[in-house]
């Protein structure tokens, strides 16, 4: 669980990061949760980005997917969110 400092300090980080990953109409895949799974151990904060075709919810998706790659919801903002997890192999984020 994140203190409201780490939140607060992965949104600063999060601020200038461009979507890596897009969700369409297709939705919540397992091929798309690998690839956040992969995302978050190279990069460990991503932004995602749900497109308007896609009927989902923001924050809901964001929960849904964070729980399923055992991450943590940093932010939503608009169609895109936020997700953070500690990397096992390359650690680079020093949360405060």
């Amino acid at each position: 669980m994140l203190t409201g400092r780490q939140r607060s300090y992965l949104k600063s980080i999060a601020n200038g990061l461009d979507p890596i990953i897009q969700i369409g109409k297709n939705g919540i895949s397992e091929n798309l949760i690998k690839q956040i799974d992969d995302a978050l151990e190279a990069r460990e904060i991503i932004k995602v980005k749900i497109l308007n075709n896609s009927l989902l919810e923001t924050k809901e998706t964001a929960n849904k997917i964070a729980k399923l790659t055992d991450s943590e919801f940093v932010q939503s903002i608009g169609n895109k969110f936020v997700l953070y997890r500690e990397s096992k192999d390359n650690k680079k984020i020093e949360l405060p």
